[in-house]
């Protein structure tokens, strides 16, 4: 039996939100907003605080710096019972974080200083204890400069071979984010970027151009998110569709890393991808209903009972 339900390998940040921003002020002058807030987030980050929420028995793998953004990080973390002894403190670095302006729409233009996730990699010695669990998660390909690459298709390539089911996504895809990803496609059971994302990975526009195109390269399960029109998730030559939910929306940060985590736990329930897609459906739909990645969602029996409510 496996010591952790899921090991969340990759990207930790601290995000430092404030809300509603319209406009930075000139010069020295002050403006006046409603909240803000401190959170742990990033593709890693965000997802395992979700999970642990969730209710799933988690490990987190990654680096941090020296710093106070480091404290509140894996204080945050081990409050939420998650397991940080893989998570490694790098002396002269900074933690990675972000400062994001929400608007009153939900947008969040963001300032990033990529800090200790650039310097971090799973070292031979790590590997036993960072594969002892059922779901091994990969997230922030693209801001992982020592791990992209050749390094995380060996990491995915090592998870599946020790039993474990393997889901991937990313923060964000650039001009370059390709020669990152291709290596991993075929070590990737269940590869959940949003559609934007996925388009800008292949080039191509299209949801179905698009399932095609990371099936044809080994994917076994691609699923999309699409804001407003909700995800799709591919099984074989099946197509399952859950639409979003109607709600408010206060603040879209996080929300990918929330649905991931919600399908990462009904998968882990054994239920069926459409009942996971709902229960990842729900997750985010909570946090887009609050300030930061984690906003919204306070444990499972929580948001099972949202989701009923939704889905009346």
């Amino acid at each position: 039996m496996s010591g952790f339900d899921v090991s969340v390998v990759g990207l930790y940040i601290l995000d430092i939100l404030g809300r509603p921003v319209v406009a930075i002020p000139e010069g020295g002058n002050v403006d006046f907003i409603d909240e803000i807030r401190l959170t742990v987030a990033g593709t890693a980050g965000g997802t395992i605080v979700d999970l642990a929420k969730l209710g799933l028995n988690c490990q987190a793998v990654g680096a941090v710096g020296d710093d106070e953004k480091a404290d509140f990080v894996l204080d945050h973390m081990a409050r939420l019972g998650i397991d940080c002894h893989l998570m490694r403190r790098l002396e002269g670095v900074e933690t990675s974080a972000t400062i994001l302006n929400v608007r009153p729409n939900g947008e969040r233009p963001a300032l990033h200083c990529r800090g200790a996730s650039d310097h971090f990699d799973v070292s031979d010695d790590m590997l036993r204890k960072v594969l002892d669990c059922r779901f091994f998660h990969l997230g922030g390909t693209g801001l992982l400069a020592k791990l992209d690459g050749a390094p995380s298709a060996r990491l995915l390539k090592a998870a599946q071979e020790a039993g474990c089911v393997t889901t991937w996504d990313l923060v964000g895809a650039g001009p370059d984010t390709w020669q990152f990803v291709e290596p991993l496609l075929q070590h990737i059971d269940y590869f959940i970027p949003s559609i934007e994302e996925a388009e800008i990975l292949s080039g191509i526009s299209g949801v179905e151009q698009n399932i095609r195109f990371f099936q044809s390269r080994g994917v076994k399960c691609p699923v999309l998110t699409m804001g407003s029109e909700g995800s799709i998730i591919a099984d074989g030559e099946d197509r399952i569709h859950v639409p979003a939910y109607d709600i408010k929306v206060v603040d879209t940060t996080g929300c990918g890393d929330a649905f991931t985590a919600g399908f990462i736990a009904g998968l882990a329930d054994d239920r069926s991808l459409t009942e996971a897609a709902h229960l990842g459906t729900a997750s985010a739909s909570l946090v887009a209903s609050g300030l930061g990645s984690d906003a919204g969602i306070v444990d499972r029996a929580q948001v099972e009972a949202e989701m009923a409510r939704w889905r009346q």
